[in-house]
């Protein structure tokens, strides 16, 4: 089935004041809920209506769906763990989630793991430029637009910028390299992001395309996305329209900026330490994860780690009661359970109080089995995790050694 790409907007005036691109998403939620198309929606709300601060909320009211508009760069969510963690996985609740593409891509790798339902999810996926850590955006705007945090009304990133608007309509735009060169930059997973529309998503939705008109960008990249959206519009609520040949095209090229941008940045800080000596690489990481504290801080923000008793823990058989794994070890066995599925999300490396570059770590064993196996976690929707199959020469009669099947469930 071939993706279908409009351009949308609410025929509410009042969400398109609101929200953010003629309030397309918005409105699609709302609709599905008050339609039963979901019974519930997993959206990210401000808390005490700070840009710096979030939380997911799980909506049943249609009328609170409102209260989510908009799009947030200084609050990085991690919404597939959520459903994992506390919504049993949508296991018998069918839920619309909106969510970036590691959010996406963490979905994915979750179903292929019958840790989440994906026949009961509703992937409302958000095209994403990068995001700031809250700590990092809230001194950026004191120190380099001379701010106060708190008049930020609405923040966006194009064309190389981070353009921001006060309450009082007042807009002010910085480079994004000069604030990298100021200390202020993107969250690393992101600047090495090259999936930057979720189309492993339902619907892939962003202002790329829309030509500065107030209406968002739609790829519909499902037969359930065609589903809701088709039924919006007949409804009347939402208003599309095919998107011209022009606007593809200057999507397209935003696009292709973006991640040729992404894998500049991953050329940047991945090739050096590929080229090093074994002893050298060793060397290096040796030093990083010697800091490690065996918090589990990353284990238990990864929305991949899943294990439901942590081979870690002390109470298991790996290491004796009452003490911690030692320092290589504890990050060295995560690695080994999630190399083939790591999305890129950063959470671990957020959550790490040492400040060890988990992501760098991860991106490198990614892209060394990308190569090996040709497989890119979360992005292809029907293609196992490599690490749980056996290809047809490793099970030939005339292969050396005889690799058998191995059950996703650890």
């Amino acid at each position: 089935m071939e993706n279908s790409l409009y351009l949308a907007w609410s025929s509410e005036s009042e969400i398109q004041k609101t929200a953010s691109s003629g309030g397309a998403v918005t409105t699609l939620l709302k609709f599905a809920l008050e339609n039963k198309l979901v019974d519930a929606v997993l959206a990210v709300k401000k808390r005490d209506n700070s840009r710096f601060d979030a939380v997911p909320v799980l909506i049943t009211d249609p009328e609170l769906i409102r209260e989510t508009a908009g799009t947030l760069h200084f609050a990085p969510l991690n919404m597939a763990k959520f459903v994992k963690d506390y919504l049993d996985g949508a296991r018998d609740t069918r839920i619309a989630v909106t969510c970036k593409p590691c959010d996406a891509r963490a979905f994915i790798e979750l179903a292929k793991r019958n840790q989440v339902y994906r026949e009961n999810l509703f992937l409302a996926g958000l095209n994403c430029s990068g995001t700031f850590q809250p700590a990092v955006a809230d001194q950026m705007i004191r120190e380099v637009y001379g701010e106060n945090p708190q008049e930020l009304a609405m923040e966006e990133i194009e064309g190389g910028k981070l353009i921001i608007t006060l309450k009082d309509g007042t807009t002010k735009e910085k480079d994004l390299a000069e604030l990298a060169g100021q200390g202020f930059e993107m969250r690393e997973n992101c600047l090495r992001c090259s999936c930057k529309i979720p189309r492993m998503a339902d619907i892939a939705c962003g202002r790329w395309g829309n030509n500065g008109q107030a209406a968002t960008f739609i790829e519909i990249c499902s037969p359930k996305g065609h589903e809701f959206v088709d039924a919006a519009a007949r409804d009347g609520v939402l208003v599309t329209e095919a998107a011209t040949g022009k606007q593809i095209e200057e999507r397209r090229q935003k696009e292709t900026e973006a991640v040729e941008h992404a894998l500049a940045r991953e050329k940047r800080d991945l090739d050096g330490l590929h080229d090093l000596s074994h002893e050298e690489r060793l060397k290096y990481w040796v030093g990083h994860l010697n800091r490690c504290i065996k918090c589990f801080g990353c284990r238990d923000a990864c929305p991949i780690c899943f294990c439901k008793e942590c081979y870690l823990e002390p109470y298991r058989d790996c290491i004796a009661g009452g003490e911690t794994p030692p320092n290589i070890m504890f990050q060295l066995v995560r690695l080994s359970h999630v190399a083939d599925s790591c999305v890129n999300c950063g959470q671990c490396q957020d959550a790490c109080p040492m400040e060890i570059p988990l992501t760098r770590l991860y991106n490198s064993l990614n892209r060394e089995l990308a190569d090996l196996f040709h497989y890119i976690p979360g992005v292809d929707v029907d293609a196992p995790p490599p690490l749980t199959t056996a290809t047809d020469q490793e099970l030939s009669i005339d292969a050396p050694y005889i690799i058998e099947e191995q059950s996703s469930a650890r």
